[in-house]
């Protein structure tokens, strides 16, 4: 697991798909079919690591009611579609991890992230945003992921 850190990242456009659901139960190849194609449609360029915005903690809310955003970036001029909405996220300081493991492991990737926030004085401005660098695999049974875990934040 490496050490988290500080970072500024730039405004940008996604494209996105709503869920509500279970993380663990999000139909990824579905959605990124449809995000990629809808980028063909727009004759945009997409990015090249999707991503989730997690609304609700598991820990605190039934699964069957947690909210995400999976999306993708977009640099161009696109309009929103009945099944794929578009917005702007803003520039942002975010703090960040990146977990390669189990998805076991995850709860203990986000705690780590907390506690650095906790050190250096900041507190969480907005929902987590994780952004896949590659599709999870099965090892052994056990789910490996992929992922640099972002919390936006501002100081106390």
């Amino acid at each position: 697991m490496a050490s988290p850190k500080l970072e500024s990242r730039k405004a940008t456009s996604i494209a996105y798909i709503e869920h509500q659901g279970g993380y663990d139960k999000v139909p990824w190849d579905e959605y990124m079919h449809r995000l990629y194609g809808w980028a063909k449609e727009q004759k945009v360029m997409p990015g090249f690591y999707p991503m989730s915005i997690c609304y609700d903690n598991p820990a605190k809310t039934q699964p069957e009611k947690c909210r995400s955003d999976i999306a993708i970036t977009f640099k161009g001029k696109a309009k929103e579609t009945p099944r794929v909405k578009i917005k702007q996220l803003p520039a942002m300081k975010v703090a960040s991890i990146s977990h390669k493991g189990p998805g076991s492991e995850y709860g203990n990737t986000y705690r780590k992230l907390e506690n650095f926030l906790e050190e250096k004085g900041y507190m969480v401005s907005g929902p987590p945003i994780e952004v896949y660098s590659k599709k999870p695999e099965v090892v052994g049974g056990a789910t490996i992921l992929y992922a640099k875990i972002m919390m936006p934040v501002k100081k106390k």
